[in-house]
């Protein structure tokens, strides 16, 4: 545990034995603080491969090497791989492999991402879900991969929202031991279900006790009456950044992504860390994606 969360604990422990309070490893006077720094923030730019799934997954006219590939003409100095676009039978020897080219090509691995869901209460829903993940621990280990993103879910049919919460911390919390010995953090991203706002994140980040868990925060995922807010309540947690190009309110109304006041949101929080462009919208990737990495490449050298 690093020096900041045990003066937090102790801090936190104190302040409760002066009302009386029981505390629990999950009770919410265990919340983690966020994340300290102390250096300033610095961002790195980054791309995430699920804004090129037209070409890795419909079209299958790239492969995840090609993407490798794509982020050096990009001029990049990170990628983001995602699970999904890896072949099914990739072993150890294709993930070093997959390390080399990166290095090769002066490439980062800032991160991968997987699709699963920790609402399941103990049982095999949950063991397959844990097994994906420590899987996926393994091979962000070898290819250098320093963070995974991973989901929580929606309450399954007959769950209610707070048992589900509670299923969840309980799943990560066995993720991150897992995690720990690899040295791989886990970062939980805002991407619907019981994770829509900051008030819901936050419940479960408070609740798990890690030194490598955190947020993958995900700037078009809060579909709120004011996004800007649950972004920069959640931005002080965050060890990975995933920035849209659009965004909607709770009404569903669009709003114009401001990035030069979401970049300067990360920079009050203190973050250092990589930024990855995932792109989701209608017109032609390759066309657009250039225009956007420059735009935002231009907003991080100034922050």
């Amino acid at each position: 545990m690093n020096e900041s969360r045990r003066c937090f604990l102790k801090q936190s422990i104190f302040a409760a034995a002066g009302t009386g309070a029981i505390l629990t490893p999950h009770s919410s006077s265990f919340a983690i603080a966020p994340i300290q720094r102390g250096m300033g923030a610095r961002m790195k730019l980054s791309f995430a491969a699920y804004s090129y799934r037209k070409y890795l997954a419909e079209e299958k006219s790239m492969t995840m090497m090609d993407f490798l590939d794509e982020c050096a003409k990009l001029g990049l100095s990170a990628s983001e791989p995602t699970s999904y676009y890896f072949p099914p039978d990739a072993n150890d020897d294709y993930f070093i492999q997959f390390k080399r080219k990166a290095f090769l090509l002066g490439l980062d691995i800032s991160g991968t991402a997987i699709g699963n869901t920790y609402t399941h209460p103990a049982g095999p829903e949950r063991d397959k879900n844990l097994a994906l993940t420590k899987r996926w621990i393994d091979n962000a280990a070898l290819m250098g991969a320093p963070c995974i993103r991973i989901f929580a879910g929606t309450a399954p049919k007959g769950v209610s929202e707070e048992q589900a919460r509670k299923n969840c911390v309980e799943t990560i919390q066995e993720a991150c031991a897992y995690a720990a010995r690899r040295g791989v953090y886990l970062a939980l991203e805002n991407h619907g279900g019981i994770v829509s706002d900051a008030k819901g994140m936050l419940a479960i980040v408070k609740a798990v006790e890690s030194d490598w868990f955190g947020v993958n925060l995900d700037t078009g995922n809060f579909h709120t009456d004011d996004p800007y807010k649950d972004i920069a309540e959640t931005a002080p947690y965050a060890v990975n950044v995933q920035v849209k190009v659009e965004m909607s309110n709770a009404a569903g109304k669009a709003i114009e992504p401001d990035f030069e006041r979401i970049v300067g949101m990360l920079g009050e929080a203190g973050y250092r860390g990589y930024v990855a462009l995932e792109y989701e919208a209608k017109p032609e990737p390759k066309d657009a994606v250039p225009r956007y990495l420059e735009r935002l490449h231009k907003i991080i050298s100034k922050a």
